[in-house]
This record gives structure tokens, sequence and C-alpha cells, in this order.
């Protein structure tokens, strides 16, 4: 049943100018002066319709110029999250939040009467004191949210206050994915305290699920969901055993739930490996730190005794999978580099990774520093394991190869090298089969890359 009276919410308009700076994207924002609300606070540049012959982005481009001094082209104009926003006083509206990446001119104060300061700001260094409305679009917006509520209560302060923080996301049309269940954000919360936004940053593939939580404060941390008992195990254990002794290049394990199979762990730094270009002096600086990485690795805990077998419980029907797939002469390949496992000297087992590429590594070049991360295929193993899916980063490239080695301290050995051939087909047949299975081309491109580059050179 309806109430007695209907909503007639003001609708503003606020702009998101978004600029790349030295230590990340940086936004625009504007201090209130004067007889006006929130006077002192900063706030981005917005304002209402003019009437009702006025659309939003007419508003918009207005109100910019008006304030900033600066022309945008509405083709320019993107739409990033919509706030239902109610004040301390009990008056409600409708903020309509927009991003624009490129205009015409410098921004400045344009009217010193109501404004006096105008800058940039780091989305991870936002001034104080900000005003509440703004501030819920801004976290609404790093969250990548579509819709939000931000309904302050009678005595909330206009300023931003984390103690009082009223944002709500509202979930997208997309699923279960934008946020974790009830019992994950509780469990969550009790390991770190109020979280206000969560991102979905789950890898494509139906793995394990991955969200950013991030705190009031602008601490981040990252809640992971895996797949299965043994995944969670499994990373678990590295996290709580010889993972810490890697220092920075690793997050830190927060908390634990086995009945849930998730994860808190701290957040790092840089930007994945994978995909990314550098030049070729920058490309052999990085695969080195990647081969001293590796050692560290196996060097974290103390070498137990040899082991000779191999994973061939699944070469059957794996090989089934992916036999539609295969090149002439790749079956008879495969099977003859596995024929050859009994006569393989066994090498022994130490801390492994277990999914040690480029995808799971991120490089911070202002910090300089090398991460690794997602452990859940950690398991004790021969040392070469960690560099099956690593070796087709290098294919071609002999000089980052050499650095790899050259990082890592040592060549492999004669032993090594053949063990290495063959953990490598059986992956690249796994992942054929998975890929075929899965709709996943990328991993049954990187199988038959692997199986005609060990055909050409076995040895690397």
């Amino acid at each position: 049943m309806s109430g007695p009276q209907r909503h007639t919410e003001p609708l503003d308009v606020h702009l998101i100018a978004v600029r790349d700076g030295a230590k990340g994207p940086e936004v625009l924002l504007s201090r209130r002066a004067g007889e006006v609300y929130a006077a002192g606070c900063w706030h981005l540049i917005s304002g209402h319709l003019d009437g009702p012959w006025e659309d939003m982005v007419t508003a918009l481009v207005r109100e910019t110029f008006e304030e900033a001094g600066v022309v945008v082209d509405p083709a320019d104009v993107r739409a990033a999250v919509t706030v239902h926003h109610r004040s301390p006083g009990g008056g409600a509206r409708i903020g309509l939040f927009f991003e624009v990446r490129r205009w015409h001119g410098t921004p400045r104060v344009m009217e010193p009467r109501v404004c006096d300061a105008m800058g940039w700001f780091s989305f991870d260094a936002l001034p104080e004191p900000m005003v509440a409305y703004c501030r819920a679009g801004l976290d609404a917006y790093r969250a990548d949210a579509r819709m939000a509520v931000h309904f302050q209560e009678p005595g909330d302060p206009i300023a931003y206050d984390r103690s009082a923080d009223r944002l709500a996301l509202v979930p997208d049309h997309i699923g279960p994915g934008v946020v974790p269940e009830h019992a994950v954000r509780a469990f969550a919360e009790q390991a770190v305290g109020r979280i206000t936004t969560w991102t979905d940053v789950s890898w494509a593939r139906e793995e394990s699920s991955v969200w950013r939580a991030r705190g009031p404060e602008g601490s981040n941390w990252y809640v992971k969901i895996h797949q299965n008992t043994r995944s969670h195990q499994r990373e678990v254990d590295a996290l709580r055993g010889w993972v810490p002794g890697l220092g920075a290049a690793v997050p830190r394990l927060v908390a634990a739930d086995a009945k849930l199979r998730a994860v808190v762990l701290t957040a790092v730094g840089g930007r994945s490996l994978h995909g990314a270009v550098y030049p070729p002096g920058q490309q052999r600086r990085i695969f080195h730190r990647i081969g001293q990485l590796a050692a560290a690795i196996h060097h974290s805990a103390p070498p137990r005794p040899a082991v000779g077998s191999l994973p061939l419980g699944k070469l059957e029907r794996h090989l089934r999978g992916a036999l539609p797939h295969l090149a002439p002469g790749d079956e008879k390949f495969i099977r003859a580099t596995v024929e050859g496992v009994a006569s393989l000297d066994p090498l022994e087992a130490v801390s492994t990774h277990g999914d040690f590429q480029l995808r799971n590594l991120r490089w911070d070049e202002a910090a300089d520093t090398l991460y690794v991360i997602d452990f859940e295929r950690s398991e004790e193993g021969p040392a070469v394991r960690d560099f099956v899916r690593l070796a087709d980063a290098w294919h071609g490239r002999p000089d980052l190869f050499q650095a790899v080695m050259d990082g890592y301290g040592r060549p492999f050995t004669p032993a090594e090298e053949a063990r290495l051939t063959v953990l490598s087909v059986l992956d690249a047949v796994s992942g054929i089969s998975y890929g075929t299975a899965h709709g996943d081309p990328e991993l049954m491109e990187r199988g038959l890359r692997t199986l005609a580059r060990l055909r050409i050179a076995p040895r690397l």
C-alpha cells in the first residue's frame, strides 16, 4: 500500500572527472565556501537541472563549465552510478554521477563566492572533510556499482564519518557474484571490521570466486571462496606454513573458515604480468626477479626425500577430451614422452607454488617489488613443477630464459629438464581437455602451443 506522501525528490548531477596521476587515478574536487550547504567540505562539481527542458547530460556539461571553466563534449560523458540520498535533516534526492575523462581547458575556480579551492586528489587519499553524500557516490563508483542507497540518520554529520557510513550498494542484475553471500560477508567483517564496498574480481573461469573488499578508511583486503575443500586446504596450509617466509612478496592470511571454504587476505600491490608489455631490458630484469622468487619458494623449507611418481592417473581421460584438437603426430609424441617416465631419476620434493605463471605474478614498478598470489595448487613436488606454465612466457626469448636461470641461481639438471618436459606435456593435455569441456579457448591454445614447442625443442 502506498504512503500518503508521494516522492518529489530533486535531481542533481555530479561530475567524476578522472585523470591519470603519478601514483594512479585522480579525481577533481572543489571545496565549498560561503553561504552554502556544507561550507568547508570537499565535493564533486555538481548542480541541479535548470528545469524540465534540460536533460541530465546537458546539465552536467553546463555545471562543469560554470564551476570549473572547462568544456566537456556530451559524447564523452559516461554514466557511473545513481545514488538515492537522504540528508541528516530528512530531505531526499536522486544523484546522477557521471565519469568524464576528456575535456578542453584547465579546471579552475570560476565561482569564488561559493568555492574557495579546487584540485586533483588520489582516490586512495581523498581530502577531509568531504560531504558524506559525495563520498558515497565515489565509493559506489569505485565498487563498480550501478546504483546505491545512502540514507543518513538524524544526527549524522554532513561530512563523511566512517563510524556513520550509510552506503548500501544495490546488487546488479547479473546475479549473486556481485557480492558474496551473507555468511561470507559476516565472516569477513568479523575478521577486518566494516566493509563498505565489494568488487567482484574473479577470473572468468569456473574456479574460485574472489572479491576485493574495501573498508571505510580505504583499506583493502581480498576475500576468496575456493572451488573445493582440497583447494582451500592447500592454500591455507601454504599461507600458514612456508609462504610467510617470503616476506613482503606475498599476501598475509587474516582469517580462514573451512566450512565456508573462505579466506581473507591482505592486498598486495602491482599489476598482473599477464598481458603486460615492458621494454626488453625491463623484461629481463623482471624475469630475473621471477627466478629469484622461485628460488625463495623452493628454499622456504628443507627439501624432503626424492619422489619419482608423476600424475599419470588422469592422462587417458584428458587425452580423450583433447584428441579432436590435436595436430597430427601429437598423440604419438605424448605417449612416447610419458612412456619414458620409468627411466627418469627421482627428484627431491620442495615447497612449490603449483600455478607459477604470469597471471599470478604482480609487478609494482614504483615499489620495485614482485608479488606472487594464489596458492590453492601449492603442494610438495619437484622444483621444476613451478616452471611448467612459466616456460610459455620465455618461449622464443632465450634472454628471458637466461634471466630466470640467473635469478634462480643455477641451471636445470638433465633430470629436471626431462621431468619438466613430461610435466609440461601432461599439463598441456589437461589444459586442452579442460578448455574443450568448459569453452576456454585460451587454455586450449596454450596447451596446443606447448605441444608444438616441445616437439621442436623438448628440453625448453
